[in-house]
């Protein structure tokens, strides 16, 4: 969905329309920075700043800080995290009420990123350029105990990030997290209606007696093109490719000659004669039951480092608490259940944070320091003034810049993907904050009296 610049003025009276009755909290730091109950007493806070007695910190959550000294007097505050591997959800309550929600959209990138990394040095090596040469004992993950591959780190370290930020608005005194253990093979079973495994049958696999799953995979097919069936030049071929999520598991393995290879990945084969392969759906990716089988324990590790109770949850018991209180299925909802609190009032709004890529390699230092050259294809650092993930408004409606061009037209954008506008003059945009690595947008949810369904972003 996209606002025509010409159709501005409906969606920003929708947004107006959605603060009315809006309670929306304030959270205050004492004077030495330490987080202290928040409030809704606007009137408080604005006579405060108004002489002076505080300062705001953060606009979003909007944060201020206390320039008097005054007594800690903080309440239990329980935090839920409802961890995962493409989105994090976030609540802190009381006893009371809901004080702070939260749905944090991970990167997926990473894996993309590198394998890109590596097919660039790898052509480099090949050209007769000044490169470093490969070193094939250099292997980390043989040498450093837990470690972690790149992509699951960095999913880790964002879980950690996020309740750091809420540490720092909020005296939380416990944190509960849901840990979720997932049987892969289990799941498989379940999927392709065979038997569940039990016992010793986790050590009697498919491949047990072949040397190597492609051997398995070479007999399992009788070494014959499951499009042509040829017999020369096999390879073999994923059904999903490993970049969309696709394993190196036997179900997601077929046998294809050389020709009908390369045909199919370049497109030219028909997609009735490319489905001729192995009967039934292409197999359910694992990658999120892996991650989390991988991730629980390393996030569990880094968050007792914080000092705080920690309290441990499951998904049955999430799910329990959720229909006995009649929510909605999502993230954050889920997190409160987490936290324990499922009954108490949920906020009155919530927000939603992007963690996008960092630019903090060499290059890009350099270019934007010593004003390095871009590729010919690629805008500027900065185009009238405003770079990439910089929060804009524009009629009256807040977005973030996804994309630039050498004209100063800009692709505006919120996290859902909904689009602003694909092509915005920068005479119309507004800077609300320069580019970070975490997005954050405030959502709040409409009346019923309002359209249904549609939030407004500040």
């Amino acid at each position: 969905m996209q606002y025509p610049l010409g159709n501005m003025r409906r969606l920003r009276l929708t947004a107006t329309q959605a603060e009315k009755g809006q309670n929306r909290m304030v959270y205050v730091l004492n004077e030495n920075g330490q987080p202290l109950m928040p409030t809704k007493r606007y009137g408080k806070v604005r006579h405060l700043l108004k002489d002076g007695k505080a300062k705001v910190v953060k606009r979003c959550p909007f944060t201020i800080q206390l320039t008097y000294s005054t007594p800690d007097r903080v309440q239990p505050i329980d935090l839920g995290i409802d961890s995962g591997s493409v989105h994090i959800g976030i609540s802190s309550c009381t006893n009371k009420a809901e004080l702070y929600s939260e749905e944090c959209i991970l990167r997926d990138d990473i894996n993309k990123n590198l394998q890109q990394r590596h097919t660039l040095r790898r052509s480099r090596r090949n050209r007769k350029t000044r490169y470093r040469k490969p070193r094939f004992q250099n292997r980390t993950h043989s040498r450093k105990k837990g470690w972690l591959a790149p992509s699951v780190k960095e999913k880790c370290q964002t879980h950690i990030t996020v309740v750091k930020k809420v540490l720092e608005i909020l005296p939380v005194s416990s944190i509960t997290v849901e840990m979720a253990p997932f049987d892969t093979q289990k799941l498989k079973a379940q999927l392709a209606g065979t038997d569940v495994p039990k016992g010793t049958d986790y050590q009697h696999g498919e491949t047990e007696g072949f040397d190597n799953v492609k051997a398995y995979v070479k007999w399992r097919d009788g070494c014959q093109c499951r499009i042509c069936g040829s017999h020369e030049q096999i390879q073999i071929h994923h059904r999903q490719q490993r970049k969309d999520g696709g394993s190196n598991s036997p179900d997601n393995l077929i046998c294809v000659c050389a020709k009908c290879h390369k045909a199919f990945h370049a497109g030219e084969l028909s997609g009735k004669k490319a489905n001729q392969m192995l009967p039934g759906d292409v197999p359910k990716a694992m990658n999120s039951a892996a991650f989390m089988g991988i991730m629980r324990w390393a996030v569990w590790n880094e968050l007792k480092k914080f000092g705080l109770q920690m309290h441990m949850s499951f998904g049955h018991i999430t799910a329990k608490q959720r229909k006995e209180n009649h929510l909605d299925k999502s993230h954050r909802n889920d997190a409160r259940c987490i936290s324990g609190h499922g009954d108490v009032p949920p906020a009155d709004e919530y927000f939603l944070t992007k963690k996008v890529r960092c630019h903090n390699r060499q290059l890009h230092k350099l270019m934007i320091n010593k004003g390095g050259t871009r590729k010919n294809n690629q805008a500027p650092y900065k185009v009238k003034g405003f770079r990439l993930f910089d929060k804009v408004q524009l009629a009256g409606v807040v977005g973030f810049v996804f994309g630039r061009r050498y004209t100063g037209r800009f692709s505006v954008r919120r996290l859902d993907g909904t689009k602003v506008c694909e092509n915005a003059p920068a005479a119309k945009l507004t800077l609300l904050e320069t580019g970070k690595v975490f997005l954050i947008e405030r959502r709040t949810v409409l009346r019923p009296w309002a359209s249904p369904g549609v939030t407004a972003p500040v």
